[in-house]
């Protein structure tokens, strides 16, 4: 059974579970995969693989005679809605390509700003309870977009070594370069350091469990990665014109993800507070994930009663949710105070679950509170700036003194020389 209290009653940042690192001796095991994947390469990879995965493989990478096995075996339909997906996330996308730019000065002066991929970008997505070829084409798409050359993507196989057709079809949609049959902290090790089959990347991307994101973290500084991923998260807004059921569907619909996933509820409204509740004990029984959602609800979940909706919206602020909901009649009347929340859904007709595929923005989100000051995954997290400089001789010997005079200031002597040994005529040549 749901908990219900009244805002006044909980300190806001006890409201959703945010506890990532809850399962003790994580970061020992973690060390010595990458470990073992460092020395051994493929041969630790594919004893992983057995160990974990209960499949004994002699290859590594999906062949493209699997991948068109997994198109021919999917029903048409299904392929097209796929390629709707790909198509509305790359329509979303094309609006954050960046452009360079460059500043024109007086004396021949040029400054300016490009931008460029990175090379190599490896995508990580989750298998085990669920596969999500959704998570495919989130994350695969803005790095075609941004022009990455060649994508990378690792995920586990089954016990027969097979990767489900669906996720291998969104590869292939999305455009994805090469696919190993790789999971866990171990398939993020071979991405940061290669091995014999799988290059290294420079950027890692994509969900996991706190496995795949404890190493992630391990391996910062190695390469760049996207985020830490915490449990997902739900907070839902609403007033008492809400439909019950509804609420009650959409909280259900991050519960289902993980036992340690968080969905709450804040109203203004009571009697919609115990007529939520009663749904979600009803539609509970009714879902495949049912073990998993009644452990969500009954360990993370909360309703929490407001006395006002702008109470309710400073506590999601503070909260700063992976997902938020706004379940009110004027939803965009709440948008310019909303701060916080790494992906936000207007209205009482926008379940989660519509961005989660289809929409086009993008369901890589900020979880554990990170949305405070961090985004959801972009074409941005693909590419690099670089700044560059022109200095004609005679621009430079404007602002020489004054740079010698900085550099001398601070102790530095070889950089101040950098500049006046270009107007000692001993080595003016």
């Amino acid at each position: 059974m749901i908990r219900q209290y009244k805002l006044n009653e909980i300190a806001v940042s006890d409201i959703l579970n945010r506890d990532i690192m809850a399962e003790r001796g994580v970061e020992e095991i973690v060390d010595e995969i990458i470990a073992n994947v460092r020395r051994d390469g493929d041969a630790a990879l594919l004893a992983y693989c057995e160990k974990f995965d209960k499949a004994r493989l002699t290859s590594l990478e999906v062949s493209e005679q699997e991948i068109e096995e997994a198109m021919q075996s999917l029903d048409a339909d299904f392929i097209r809605t796929l390629e709707i997906a790909r198509d509305n996330i790359s329509a979303f996308h094309q609006q954050q390509i960046q452009k360079n730019f460059v500043i024109t000065q007086q004396g021949g002066i040029v400054l300016g700003q490009k931008y460029t991929a990175v090379e190599k970008a490896g995508l990580y997505v989750p298998g085990g309870t669920a596969s999500y070829p959704s998570s495919v084409l989130m994350n695969a798409v803005p790095a075609k977009l941004a022009g990455v050359s060649e994508i990378v993507m690792t995920t586990p196989p089954n016990s027969e070594g097979k990767i489900a057709p669906a996720i291998l079809a969104a590869a292939r949609v999305a455009g994805v370069t090469r696919i190993f049959k790789v999971g866990g902290a171990q398939a993020v090790a071979a991405l940061a350091y290669g091995t014999e089959s799988v290059p290294k990347v420079d950027k890692i991307v994509g969900p996991g469990n706190i496995f795949v994101a404890t190493a992630k973290r391990r391996v910062v500084g190695m390469v760049d990665i996207d985020m830490i991923d915490g449990p997902s998260e739900i907070l839902v807004l609403a007033d008492g014109s809400c439909n019950p059921a509804y609420v009650a569907a959409d909280m259900l619909s991050q519960a289902e993800h993980d036992k340690l996933a968080t969905a709450v509820l804040i109203t203004t409204s009571a009697e919609l507070a115990q007529k939520v509740s009663d749904e979600l004990e009803r539609q509970i029984p009714l879902l495949p994930r049912e073990e998993i959602a009644r452990t969500s609800i009954d360990t993370n979940g909360k309703i929490i009663i407001a006395d006002t909706m702008e109470e309710a919206v400073a506590a999601a602020n503070i909260i700063a949710p992976e997902h938020l909901e706004v379940c009110v009649d004027e939803p965009f009347a709440l948008l310019d105070s909303i701060k916080n929340a790494g992906s936000i859904f207007l209205g009482k007709n926008v379940p989660e679950a519509l961005g989660d595929y289809l929409a086009g923005p993008n369901h890589t989100l900020p979880t554990s509170g990170t949305a405070r000051f961090s985004s959801p995954l972009s074409v941005d997290d693909f590419v690099k700036k670089s700044s560059f400089i022109y200095y004609p001789k005679d621009a430079l010997a404007k602002v020489a003194d004054r740079i010698v005079d900085f550099a001398e200031r601070e102790g530095l002597g070889a950089h101040a020389r950098s500049v006046s040994i270009r107007f000692d005529a001993d080595f003016d040549k």
